[in-house]
Order: structure tokens, then C-alpha cells, then sequence
């Protein structure tokens, strides 16, 4: 094992005060990494006012290269021995082709369903990835794990990695406390408690937000970088799911549509009040969106009939089974609270399954807010946790888009777009032929645009850090 330091600066006792704890990772990783709060390696001058303009950051003609990564990873603690191990080569294999300067991990479900229980074996995970061969070249890193899962109100099993290539110089993180960037050194790993760490905004989502207001691990965390010039905010994001196939098929939109929709508004508002300076955002992590249930059966059972079961105590319905009026009546699907069983999964896969993706119609309320690359791999989820089936779908839910890259429209101005060179952005997932979990990873990878920073012109001076 590769020891692994962080770069330890003095620091003044109101500093010191700030340092976060990192709980069960301390005990597990305290021969391999020294823990410290996230704070300047080198003294200040404070009050200074500059606008955001840093040293010219020297990177490869073509610019630098930025991965960044949305993985729900719950299943991979479920059984860590033989989906661990996959996900993190498949992992590798994709850092590798691509070679980015600047890495960035959105992970929900951090711990699977039991987090105690797996502890042990997130923080195996996250020593695996500081102290890999394979991210050798990368030596800084932040790692912020939600770990306080004794806390209802506050847990909401997010994890954000943040690896920097030692070709990347002068990058920046914001200190949301401080209101200023700070120059990152060092490898540092926070954990538990991360609501006091001046380097990230963490929520969960108000309680009446949660469907019959019952919490569960639903929030979102934010972090804020300067990397080459430019600035811009880094959001996980976990969205409520679907309870009920019966219930998401009665409408259109459907009633957790909607509630999704209510939650990324309010994440949207909150990163753009006035509380800070607005800045390019990329949102990326679990949006849970679902292809309209309603619209998607009627167009794969268009000329079934439908018999409709009940249950015999409370009269509800408890099943619909679609059968083909000729052809011996075959069933087509099968649909109960969570059962999606259609007996043609091929057509989810096919062509990537592009021809469903009319019935993706979530992102389409934040089309002035927000917008994506075009989407050109299978839908992420439920995928067979089955070490076994890299293809094959779980049959509970309809297979959807739910792991996405959006970004905001001034996001998209920091894209650099290669003319003829189709490649220059890749949106694309991870993992397609290897069972990764019940959710592919999905993954943006870009090069920022020369000049962006200049384009994105600032209205606003911020604070940043000074050395003497």
C-alpha cells in the first residue's frame, strides 16, 4: 500500500477549531493518510478583494480534460467481494482512456442499505481509489462522505471524490464560510458530520417534501472550484424514486414526477440565491427521472387488452397483466407495485433504446434552466445485480434514464467543441457490458474551453486566497 500524506501547514487556533472529524475512516485509513481541515497551506492577507483571475495554468494544447462521474454505488456494498472489484476496474479503464486533469465522483447510496453494517467496506473502497496504481498520477484529492447515519433529519448517504492530476496546477476550492477560494494540496478525506465544513453546502430536502413525509436518504451536496480560470459548482443530487409502478402508471405526468420536479427546483433555487456569486453549475448524480409510465405501456402494449386484479380485503388493485388479443392471448407485461416484468427486454437495449426516449420528459420543465448532452447509451437502471448479467435488466421497474450530467446554459459555454471531431465530448456510461450494480455509472467527459473564463464575464468581485 502507497502511503498517502497530506500536505500539513501550520494553522492558527481559530483554524484548528474548524477541523472536521472523519470518523470511522480514521481508525480504518490512519496508516495510510493524515486527516486535516481543509484550510490554507499558506498564509493570508486578508480583506484582499481580486477578481477572479489566476495565474495561466499550463495543461496540454488541446485543454484541460475534465471526467466528471454520477454513480448510485448501494449495490456494491450489498456484495462488495464481486461487484467491488468490476466496478473499480471498469472505473480505471475509463479514467485511463480519457486521461483527465481534473476528476469528479458523485456516489449516492454510500454504504447500501445498511450503513453501519458497511462501513468497513466504504472505507476499503475509498482507500482502494487514494491508493490505486492506476490513480498514482493523481495527487491531491478531497473526499467528503456522509457518514451520519444516525441522523434522520441530516443523512443523506452522498459521497463527492475530487481527484486533481499532478499536471494541474493553481486549482481553487471555495470555502462557503470564508467566502474566498483556496489554493488544494494534499490528499483529505472528511466524513460524518461534513454540515460544519465550510467547504461544501449540504441539505437534505425539507421533511414535507418526502413522499407522506417519511425521510429517507434524499439531499443533495455542493462544492465550488477554480480550475483553469474558470469557476464553477459541483452538485450531487439524489431525487425520490417511484413507490408504486400502479400508482406512476395512473397518470401522465405521474405524482412522483412531480415531486421531483418540486425538489430540483428548490436544489436550483438554493444554488442560485443570492447568498453567493452565480457561477457555471454541472449537476450530476441519482435524478431518479422515470420515462412517463402512462405514455411508455401504451406504446409497448398498444394492442393488448387489460385484465385488472384485485385484492380481495380492500378491493384495490394489486396487478394488471396486458395480454395480446390474438396470438393466444400472450402476456406482454405484468405490472404490480414493484414488478415491470414486459417479455421483451431487447427493445430497452436496442439502439441504445432511443426510441423510449420520447417518453423522457422530466428535464423538459428546466429546459430554461438547464440542458444535457445528447443521451446515446441504454437507460441506467434497474440493471441485474447478478455479477453474472452485465445486460440484463431487473424486471421491478421500467428500465429509465435515471443517472444524469445536466448542466446550466453558461456550464455549457465552458465546453470546448473540437470542429470535426465528434469525440470531443463524450456522455456516455460506464461499465455496459459488466454487471456494475443496479445502476450503470454514467459519466461527461470535456475538455474546457480556451478562453471560457474570459467569455463568462463576472459581475461580481470575490474574495481569494493570498499568499505573501
Amino acid at each position: 500500500m502507497k502511503e498517502l500524506r497530506s500536505q500539513r501547514q501550520p494553522r492558527d487556533k481559530d483554524q484548528c477549531g474548524e477541523q472536521q472529524q472523519a470518523g470511522s475512516l480514521r481508525a480504518s485509513l490512519s496508516h495510510t493518510h493524515t486527516h486535516t481541515a481543509l484550510f490554507s497551506s499558506a498564509p493570508e492577507t486578508k480583506g484582499v478583494l481580486r477578481n477572479l483571475q489566476i495565474m495561466a495554468v499550463k495543461t496540454p494544447a488541446q485543454g484541460t480534460g475534465v471526467l466528471l462521474t454520477t454513480a448510485n454505488v448501494g449495490s456494491l456494498f450489498e456484495d462488495p467481494e464481486n461487484l467491488q472489484k468490476n466496478w473499480l476496474r471498469e472505473f480505471y479503464q475509463t479514467v485511463h482512456t480519457h486521461k483527465p486533469h481534473f476528476i469528479a465522483l458523485h456516489c449516492q447510496e454510500v454504504g447500501g442499505k445498511n450503513y453501519e453494517a458497511s462501513m468497513s467496506h466504504v472505507d476499503k473502497f475509498v482507500k482502494e481509489l487514494l491508493s490505486s496504481d492506476e490513480m498514482n498520477e493523481y495527487n491531491r484529492a478531497r473526499v467528503y462522505l456522509d457518514e451520519n447515519y444516525k441522523s434522520q433529519e441530516h443523512f443523506t448517504a452522498l459521497g463527492n471524490l475530487y481527484f486533481l492530476h499532478e499536471s494541474l496546477k493553481n486549482t481553487y476550492q471555495f470555502d462557503f464560510k470564508a467566502k474566498k477560494f483556496k489554493k488544494v494540496t494534499g490528499k483529505e478525506i472528511y466524513s460524518e458530520t461534513l454540515e460544519s465544513t465550510p467547504m461544501l453546502e449540504k441539505e437534505k430536502f425539507p421533511q414535507d417534501y418526502f413522499p407522506e413525509c417519511k425521510w429517507s436518504r434524499k439531499g443533495f451536496i455542493r462544492t465550488r472550484w477554480s480550475v483553469t480560470d474558470c469557476a464553477f459548482d459541483l452538485v450531487n443530487i439524489h431525487l425520490f424514486h417511484d413507490a408504486s409502478n400502479l400508482i406512476a402508471w395512473e397518470t401522465s405526468p405521474s405524482v412522483y414526477s412531480g415531486t421531483r420536479q418540486k425538489a430540483l427546483t428548490y436544489i436550483l433555487d438554493r444554488i442560485t440565491d443570492q447568498r453567493y456569486e452565480k457561477v457555471p453549475h454541472f449537476l450530476f448524480g441519482d435524478f431518479n427521472f422515470r420515462l412517463d409510465s402512462k405514455g411508455v405501456i401504451e406504446a409497448l402494449c398498444a394492442s393488448a387488452t387489460m385484465q385488472t386484479i384485485r385484492a380481495a380485503d380492500t378491493n384495490q388493485i394489486n396487478k394488471l397483466i396486458f395480454r395480446e388479443s390474438k396470438n393466444d392471448r400472450k402476456v406482454v407485461l405484468q405490472l404490480e407495485k414493484k414488478l415491470f416484468d414486459y417479455f421483451n427486454q431487447d427493445v430497452f437495449r436496442q439502439n441504445n433504446g432511443v426510441e423510449l426516449l420520447e417518453f423522457d420528459r422530466e428535464l423538459s420543465v428546466f429546459k430554461d434552466k438547464l440542458s444535457e448532452q445528447e443521451i446515446s447509451f441504454p437507460p441506467s437502471y434497474p440493471y441485474s445485480e447478478d455479477s453474472n448479467q452485465g445486460k440484463q435488466y431487473m424486471n421491478t421497474r421500467c428500465p429509465s434514464w435515471c443517472d444524469r450530467i445536466l448542466l446550466s446554459h453558461s456550464a455549457r459555454d465552458l465546453i470546448h467543441k473540437a470542429e470535426n471531431d465528434e469525440k470531443s465530448v463524450i456522455y456516455d456510461n460506464i461499465g455496459p457490458n459488466v454487471c456494475m450494480g443496479d445502476h450503470k455509472p454514467v459519466f461527461l467527459f470535456f475538455r474546457i474551453a480556451a478562453g471560457a473564463a474570459k467569455r463568462y464575464q463576472r459581475t461580481e468581485k470575490i474574495f481569494r486566497e493570498t499568499a505573501l
